[in-house]
């Protein structure tokens, strides 16, 4: 039988705990070292991985500029979280709760900070005025949805995706306690996605763009390998706009930005001009 865990009145951190990302876990925020970020000569500085939250925004500024948008040039940074990139000084300037992505927009008088990869996605849209409807019930619509993905994704990754794919051990309780959670999840979606092409309604929309890089890539089986686990098949609405989706030219390009991981062609740790994304890609048998 095992021994059960008791509380002790007061937590104290006493060992390090979480897995493979164990050695980063603290609890405690601020800059741990002193470094300054590098700035590039784009209006738009991102400083961020190619993880879910990631993607989201190097997507948003691909879409942005496949509409010929040229302000939303843009440099991006590699921030290895693996080496505690997200703690130096510079980054915790731009974002206090080091996590990325984390962006500072140059093109006006002063700098401005935006991180929380939400906030990120409706800065831009709101500033271009793209990809957020402007009629009124629609952009709601679209906000509903946006919402759902920032306090659902947690679930996904911190819970499903932590116990199933990162613990140190495999533990039944969480296991199923947030399998039950995602596949819930999965059935929202789904059922939304059968009566709309988008999640927002009939417009891709940033709602599309905050929710594709966790819930699509867990049916197309790119994050966890749990697609078979979660019986994401059997989600054909959600499969479909999933698939949709993964054609897109934004995405294809925004999906690889920040990665330093995977295939030779879909690796590139900085980017500064499009021309870098187009050298990656050439690279795809």
């Amino acid at each position: 039988m095992t021994k059960q865990f008791i509380p002790p009145k007061v937590w104290t951190m006493d060992s390090e705990n979480g897995g493979q990302w164990a050695s980063i876990n603290r609890p405690d925020s601020g800059a741990r070292h002193q470094q300054e970020l590098t700035v590039g000569s784009n209006p738009l500085q991102l400083y961020s991985l190619a993880t879910p939250n990631g993607q989201k925004v190097t997507i948003m500024l691909e879409e942005l500029l496949q509409l010929g948008v040229a302000e939303a040039e843009y440099d991006a940074y590699l921030i290895n979280i693996g080496e505690s990139d997200q703690f130096s000084s510079g980054f915790v300037e731009v974002n206090p709760n080091s996590k990325i992505p984390a962006l500072i927009d140059n093109s006006g008088e002063t700098p401005i900070r935006v991180f929380e990869s939400g906030a990120i996605l409706l800065y831009l849209a709101e500033k271009f005025g793209q990809l957020l409807p402007k009629d009124h019930a629609k952009r709601t619509e679209v906000m509903n949805w946006l919402f759902w993905l920032q306090g659902s994704a947690p679930y996904l990754g911190g819970g499903f995706g932590h116990f199933y794919a990162y613990a140190p051990e495999k533990y039944e309780y969480p296991i199923n306690r947030f399998t039950m959670e995602a596949k819930r999840q999965l059935d929202v979606l789904d059922k939304q996605l059968a009566k709309h092409q988008f999640l927002g309604g009939d417009e891709y929309s940033i709602a599309d763009i905050a929710t594709w890089p966790w819930y699509g890539n867990v049916v197309l089986n790119t994050v966890y390998e749990a697609a078979e686990f979660l019986d994401a098949s059997s989600y054909t609405n959600l499969m479909r706009w999933a698939k949709e989706i993964e054609q897109r030219k934004g995405v294809q390009r925004g999906r690889i930005v920040n990665r330093a991981w995977g295939e030779e062609w879909e690796q590139l740790a900085e980017r500064h001009s499009a021309a870098d994304i187009d050298a990656v890609l050439n690279k795809k048998p």
